[in-house]
């Protein structure tokens, strides 16, 4: 149990590592540069705490059902991704219906503005989409074989 904790941890910083690189490419602004530099320095003891926990106790790494923590990965970055586009949805839903980002065309369609939408918005919902099927389709055939066949998660 431990090990499992560990390694949930350790994907979970890690995902906090990519994130602040990402804001800190965004935003230019020192704070995540500083949370990337804390991250990595947590994900670098974390694996050092790992690797001594199993080189001390080898049979615990036989113990560990591989396939559960994939699973849980697997639904934890599905629900993330999930999240990111929600909440790019709402950003442009929001825009969308502000009436300074849109006109009225000579036949009376509302007619959407550029900045509606913005480049890193688009990029960063197509860039996920494929992360959200892979990972979420595997997520959700591990759980329909768990209900329709009794398989192991």
């Amino acid at each position: 149990m431990i090990l499992i904790t560990l390694l949930l941890l350790l994907a979970l910083n890690f995902g906090i590592h990519i994130s602040s690189l990402i804001l800190y490419i965004k935003k230019k602004e020192n704070r995540y540069i500083r949370w990337f530099a804390n991250s990595a320095i947590i994900n670098i003891s974390l694996a050092g705490i790992i690797t001594i926990y199993i080189i001390y106790n080898p049979g615990v790494l036989r113990g560990i059902n591989i396939s559960r923590i994939l699973w849980l990965l697997s639904g934890f970055i599905m629900f993330i991704m999930l999240v990111i586009k929600i909440v790019l949805f709402r950003r442009i839903y929001r825009r969308a219906k502000d009436p300074e980002n849109f006109h009225y065309n000579f036949f009376g369609k509302k007619v959407l503005h550029e900045k509606v939408m913005t480049k890193t918005e688009f990029y960063i919902f197509f860039f996920t989409i494929p992360f959200f099927l892979l990972f979420g389709s595997y997520f959700v055939v591990k759980i329909i074989n768990f209900f329709m066949y009794g398989a192991d998660i």
